[in-house]
């Protein structure tokens, strides 16, 4: 920090100039690649969907043939370093840079910065317009259906111009933060893919003598009714939203994020400690019939489109064999609906599943929480760890972005 301020001080004694991006930096449109002409592989687009803060994400790519298109299509690579905005859909305003030594091409509603880098570094723009990502939604009309315009976004977006020697040396800073919180991700990528292979080989029970059940057979499933967020009050009895348990819960809980009054939860049906809570539909096959374990002392709400499974087996042993790729593949077999995603009625207490003895179970457990925790827990492990280098880069990312300003003159 003191080397920044020797260099502000040597190069911009009187403070930084301020210029719209439009000055300073040219912005592509992406092209419009036709849904008929999409291939399995050849030369791979990124969509909206792709653009995720401070990344983007090639996990989920179409493809096309240059052969399909007599347009010059050069103009529109992604190259390593490229900076990229959505702009619309459910990322509008989320800004990525493509690491990767691959060559993509720009989708429609997709933007690609191209500073003048004369003036202004790659890295520094990058750095600064993450800053902005709630701006831009907002500038994209937010709502539903967020679009934004790249000349909305060219003018009305000002950016700070310090010189070139300034922008180096924060970029350094800021791209040391950034390595580190990538390389805790991978490690969090390789340990959430060692947690799940011994997860479904503790739980596959293969050449073992154990006994196999439905899930009726060893519990009853309680129908919850009644329940809806308007509900939800500050205090109260302890309640479960079918949406939370995919959008919050991880495996298990002891307290929950919303309550009821005590006269709505007095006609609600109720989930006990060791209970199953299990979100009836989703609008997904991943999501629908997610299960957290209930292990809070007192008995809570659930909503309407979830159950309570109880039963006498480990509570946790039960919901880790809710995560299984067997009860994935049980879920492909009977999901049912669209837009909507439920497993065909009567399906679930099918599903069959190994009974070991509760002493082989506890011991499964107890193995598979310390996994549990290390890549899936938001206070302890890499999570918790993530989420503080996380903080500490928008920090002082927020401290070296901010410059005492002069009359919009670049010096």
């Amino acid at each position: 920090m003191s080397k920044i301020a020797e260099l502000i001080a040597q190069y911009c004694p009187e403070g930084v100039g301020y210029r719209e991006l439009n000055e300073v930096c040219n912005f592509r449109n992406g092209f419009a690649f036709k849904s008929n002409k999409f291939k399995e592989s050849g030369h791979p687009i990124l969509r909206i969907g792709n653009i995720q803060n401070r990344k983007i994400d090639t996990s989920n790519l179409i493809y096309f043939d240059l052969t399909d298109y007599s347009e010059n299509l050069k103009p529109f690579e992604i190259v390593n370093g490229d900076i990229l905005v959505a702009m619309s859909g459910a990322t509008t305003g989320k800004i990525g840079r493509l690491n990767s030594s691959e060559v993509y091409y720009l989708n429609q509603r997709v933007g690609k910065f191209e500073p003048d880098t004369s003036l202004l570094l790659n890295n520094f723009l990058y750095h600064y317009l993450l800053t902005k990502s709630e701006e831009l939604y907002a500038l994209a009309g937010g709502g539903a259906q967020p679009n934004l315009s790249s000349t909305s976004l060219m003018k009305k977006i000002q950016i700070p111009i310090p010189a070139l020697p300034v922008q180096e040396e924060i970029v350094n800073i800021l791209d040391k933060f950034t390595a580190l919180e990538a390389e805790l991700e991978a490690e969090l990528e390789a340990r959430t893919r060692q947690y799940e292979y011994y997860l479904n080989k503790l739980l596959s029970f293969e050449g073992k003598d154990v006994e196999w059940k439905t899930l009726g057979e060893i519990g009853e499933f309680i129908r919850g009714s009644g329940l809806q967020k308007k509900d939800f009050t500050d205090v109260g009895v302890g309640c479960i939203h079918y949406g939370q348990i995919y959008t919050y819960y991880g495996t298990s809980a002891t307290e929950t994020i919303s309550f009821v009054s005590e006269e709505l939860s007095r006609k609600l049906k109720k989930a006990k400690k060791g209970d199953l809570i299990i979100a009836g539909v989703s609008e997904n096959i991943e999501d629908v019939c997610k299960a957290v374990v209930w292990l809070g002392d007192e008995d809570i709400c659930i909503s309407g489109d979830s159950y309570a499974f109880r039963h006498a087996q480990n509570p946790k042993f039960v919901g880790y064999l809710f995560q299984t790729n067997r009860f994935l593949e049980f879920k492909k077999k009977y999901a049912q609906g669209a837009k909507v995603t439920r497993l065909r009625s009567g399906s679930l207490p099918k599903f069959k599943i190994p009974i070991p003895p509760l002493k082989e179970q506890e011991r499964i457990v107890t193995i598979l929480d310390k996994f549990d925790a290390l890549v899936n827990d938001i206070s302890v492990g890499l999570p918790a760890e993530i989420t503080a280098r996380r903080e500490q880069y928008e920090y002082y990312r927020g401290k070296l972005l901010t410059f005492d300003r002069v009359n919009n003159e670049l010096l």
